[in-house]
């Protein structure tokens, strides 16, 4: 509330900032809710701004322009502000005291806000555990069900058995190795997994054959999931997986029910037989029960009784996990509009590269827009431009000199690639240049990539995605889409290649079309990056080329 002081004597206000004839009313009680301590912030940040503004619009003499009032009301309010703001957001008050310290804009603030991070970069983990045939994996798959979402990744521990020696996999098909002891799993291997999926890094996930008690030599990929739920006896026994926890559950069901599920698994899905597991359960199963699996209870934060046929606690999971994706995507996109603010104002990266409009190149262009241009006509011309587009691409690789023999007999010093070069494909957009590809580099190795935007919100959203394996050794690797407008698609695309290994000097991004503010929101997160075009924009547009090229 603004008061201004004339009517007013300035001892009938408890606690006050005055600039010059107005005053703003603080009471110190504010701060005794987080809401109400966010709002003190806010107001403090515009006392300031107010306060500077109002004196520099007064005469520079002390009579016309007096000095702040500082009272000890005042300068408590000043630390308890300073405070709550620390609490509230501790990285953005000491880039902002650093800033202030040294009167310009810190080195931290400015790599923060051009740092792009997609919604899987701090991936939310929910771990289950319980004993043996309790309903863990029936209750995971449940939550996905229900949710209906493709980001939703379970994650069983039973891929993370340790390998076992000769005399170890004898014990194991005579029933006689401990498989329910807490040794028997690799902690290190799936603490290692987790945290490269937590911090949005590519994770190799063994894979364990219960017919053969051994670990496979080939290995799962996963990659960029939002919710990851961690399913297993001992879900909740290591500490440095607790610590990785963003929900902690423990199933719990009756004994009897447990066996009962136990021997129907493991004879139908495992090819055991039921005797087996009968000496298995009452020789390991149920001591380790009650030695590791029951303490389990004391961390976990929900404790669901009868597994699936509690649906109030199935409920309150999905409504979790809910939440926690709405919390990322309105992140993502707010942090994709503070990219588009930072870099509206930046000049244009050295490293765009725009076709030379060459009279061939706009009469190709000029066609290829033409309303009237038939469909054959269309695609003829577009696979023409995407060669030229492509061939302009290809001289950002890095080539060496090489001298060869002519069938002539002389020698010819030329050049050659230093290494593999591929292409990935923006689908749907980036299948347009599939023929240009095949006629430029017939035997180029190529992958795929779908994000498409969410309808509802704008957002993003990473569907499908197919690599080369040995991607990260490959010398350049070409990126390939027919139009980018605001470059959100594009931020994702190069973030993948650069979350494979790729490095950012090596990705060549080639377009048709591209709008400007899209271009230096990607070239500012991407610096290394080469961007490749047909036509610059100065402003956004719909995505065209495909629709007329595939004809839908």
């Amino acid at each position: 509330q603004e008061l201004h002081t004339e009517g007013l004597s300035k001892s009938s206000i408890p606690s006050a900032l005055i600039f010059g004839d107005w005053t703003l009313e603080l009471l110190p009680h504010l701060a005794t809710t987080p809401f109400l301590s966010s709002i003190l912030i806010h107001f403090s940040s515009f006392i300031q701004l107010r306060g500077s503004r109002d004196l520099q619009d007064r005469p520079a003499t002390p009579a016309a322009c007096p000095s702040p009032v500082v009272t000890p009301e005042l300068q408590e309010l000043e630390v308890q502000a300073a405070t709550i703001r620390h609490r509230l957001y501790p990285s953005t008050s000491a880039s902002s005291e650093m800033a202030e310290t040294n009167g310009t804009e810190s080195h931290v603030t400015v790599q923060k806000r051009t740092h792009y991070s997609p919604p899987w970069a701090d991936v939310s983990i929910i771990g289950i555990a319980g004993s043996s045939g309790s309903g863990k994996s029936t209750l995971s798959h449940a939550i996905v069900r229900k949710l209906n979402l493709p980001w939703v990744v379970i994650l069983s521990m039973d891929s993370f058995y340790n390998p076992l020696t000769s005399e170890q996999s004898k014990k194991a098909f005579a029933n006689e190795f401990d498989f329910d002891s807490p040794e028997a799993i690799d902690f290190n291997v799936l603490v290692d997994c987790l945290r490269d999926l937590k911090a949005g890094k590519r994770a190799e996930i063994p894979i364990y054959s219960f017919s053969k008690h051994q670990r496979m030599e080939n290995t799962t990929t996963i990659y960029s999931p939002h919710v990851i739920i961690l399913e297993g006896i001992f879900a909740l026994h290591d500490p440095r997986i607790i610590d990785l926890l963003d929900m902690r559950i423990f199933c719990e069901a009756d004994a009897d029910t447990c066996l009962s599920r136990r021997v129907l698994r493991d004879v139908k899905e495992r090819g055991r037989d039921v005797e087996g597991i009968m000496k298995q359960w009452f020789t390991f199963v149920k001591p380790n029960f009650e030695k590791f699996v029951e303490p389990q209870r004391k961390v976990a934060d929900i404790i669901v009784p009868r597994g699936i046929e509690n649906r109030v606690a199935m409920a309150m999971v999905v409504q979790y996990i809910e939440r926690k994706l709405i919390e990322k995507s309105t992140h993502h996109r707010a942090a994709l509009t503070q990219l588009e603010l930072a870099a509206a104002s930046e000049p244009l990266s050295d490293r765009v590269v725009v076709l030379e409009q060459t009279p061939q190149l706009r009469g190709m262009s000029t066609i290829i827009q033409d309303i009237d241009t038939s469909g054959e006509d269309f695609i003829f011309y577009f696979d023409r431009l995407a060669c030229l587009l492509i061939e302009q691409a290809l001289n950002n690789v890095h080539f060496e000199e090489k001298t060869i023999a002519t069938p002539q007999g002389y020698k010819y010093n030329g050049l050659v690639a230093k290494g593999n070069v591929s292409a990935v494909l923006v689908l749907r957009g980036g299948a347009a240049f599939e023929t240009a590809l095949k006629r430029v580099v017939p035997d180029m190795r190529t992958g795929r990539v779908l994000i498409q935007s969410n309808v509802r919100t704008g957002e993003p959203e990473l569907h499908y995605l197919k690599l080369p394996d040995d991607i990260d050794e490959h010398e350049a690797v070409l990126l390939i889409d027919t139009q980018m407008a605001s470059g959100g698609a594009a931020l994702m695309a190069v973030q993948v290649l650069v979350d494979h290994g790729v490095a950012q000097e090596k990705i060549v991004l080639a377009c048709y079309a591209a709008g400007r503010l899209g271009v230096h929101r990607l070239a500012k997160v991407f610096p290394g990056i080469t961007i490749v075009l047909c036509n610059m924009l100065a402003d956004i547009e719909d995505r065209w080329v495909e629709k007329r090229y595939f004809r839908c």
